[in-house]
């Protein structure tokens, strides 16, 4: 049970990590942009709510477009390789022959490895597409699946920075904690892929947390400008 848990949250830890990411760092921008400009608190929690639905929903969607062509990717390369090999198995081989002497196997090696591959059909075409292409085969439900988990992750993480403009009085001070609640969360998502990865979960965490943290300077200079001028 424990290895198989491991091993989905690891299939779909790149969409919960860069979602959880960019949900952290765009709606602290938000945050950090409207209090830069010193505008009344309550646009941030206007802005925030609407830019942390409309970029969950947009992610999803792009997430669950982008993969669902890499699906049909897949199905087209695959069915265009079993023709392929229906219609003429030689020429395959060759074709196999050829990949394997690119990648340095020895001449007097070649036809017999050639041979052995194409003699599993399935085998040769998981080989080529694969090995040659560099497509791998996803399960059918993977494109909804994986939209599901960018929205999740982008939504909760996303909450984080607003966390404390719903829970405690606007003032000075509620600055402080939503940078405080975002740093923590941006090197807490970020050593949490430590456990993934070769990586050690300090260097993990604060690589995350050093990207995030300059978008929100980035952000929050650039409404301290706009406010300067206006």
């Amino acid at each position: 049970m424990i290895s198989w848990l491991y091993k989905k949250i690891g299939e779909f830890l790149k969409d919960a990590v860069y979602a959880a990411n960019d949900g952290i760092i765009t709606t602290f921008a938000v945050v950090a942009g409207v209090v830069g400009a010193a505008l009344d608190p309550v646009v941030i929690l206007v802005l925030g709510f609407a830019n942390l639905f409309a970029d969950g929903i947009s992610m999803a969607s792009g997430n669950y477009l982008g993969t669902k062509s890499e699906k049909d990717l897949y199905s087209k390369e695959r069915s265009g390789n079993l023709r392929l090999l229906e219609e003429n198995k030689e020429a395959y081989k060759e074709r196999i022959t050829n990949f394997l002497r690119k990648k340095g196997y020895a001449d007097k090696d070649l036809d017999g490895l050639a041979e052995l591959i194409t003699h599993n059909e399935k085998f040769a075409l998981d080989f080529i597409m694969h090995e040659e292409l560099g497509l791998v085969e996803q399960e059918e439900a993977r494109p909804a699946k994986g939209a599901l988990v960018t929205f999740l992750a982008f939504m909760i993480a996303g909450l984080v920075p607003l966390m404390p403009y719903i829970f405690f009085t606007a003032s000075a001070n509620t600055f402080l904690y939503a940078s405080i609640f975002t740093a923590v969360a941006l090197f807490g998502i970020g050593a949490a892929r430590a456990a993934f990865t070769e990586k050690s979960w300090i260097s993990s965490g604060l690589e995350m947390f050093l990207v995030g943290g300059l978008a929100a300077v980035v952000a929050y200079g650039i409404g301290f400008g706009i406010s300067s001028v206006v």
